[in-house]
């Protein structure tokens, strides 16, 4: 699958909220109301990973031909360290590279405003998740109990970066 990773735009949305409710359970994934307080803090960033497609037709879902297969809502903490809110790629579009490109763009990001370590959680039985971190260099900090609405505990993790 051949991707482009962007930045956000408003016209998004809806589909990037229709990508987090398929990629996670309630009381993980997240409200309209959640997603857009994370997209429009200050000192969050959004960027978008889109298919790229052959066609001139859009279909629903799609800006300019090109289909939304993930996004990373990132920001800088005010200590300085850089924070995943949310990392979610359509399950036809895993395996692909689009999670790690989405990554190594978020973390290229933290660096120049140079922040010190990204951190971000992850439900203690989301093994695939886990194993996607720890093989970009993740390490587990701690466990925050029932840290998600449905009182599931997370696991911080956290990277150091060259800054």
């Amino acid at each position: 699958m051949r991707f482009a990773i962007r930045a956000y735009q408003p016209e998004d949305f809806q589909t990037l909220w229709e990508i987090d409710q398929s990629c996670f359970p309630p009381g993980i994934s997240y409200s309209q109301f959640e997603l857009k307080s994370y997209i429009g803090r200050g000192s969050s960033f959004t960027i978008v990973a889109e298919e790229e497609q052959d066609r001139t037709v859009a279909e629903p879902g799609e800006v300019g031909g090109a289909k939304i297969v993930g996004f990373l809502v990132g920001e800088r903490t005010p200590k300085g360290r850089g924070h995943i809110i949310t990392i979610d790629v359509r399950e036809r579009g895993r395996r692909h590279g689009i999670g790690s490109a989405l990554l190594q763009v978020a973390e290229g990001k933290f660096e120049a405003a140079r922040c010190s370590a990204v951190r971000l959680e992850t439900a203690v039985d989301n093994v695939g998740a886990l194993s996607f971190y720890k093989r970009h260099g993740y390490n587990v900090v701690r466990t925050v109990p029932r840290y998600y609405s449905n009182a599931i505990d997370a696991l911080l993790l956290e990277k150091k970066l060259r800054s």
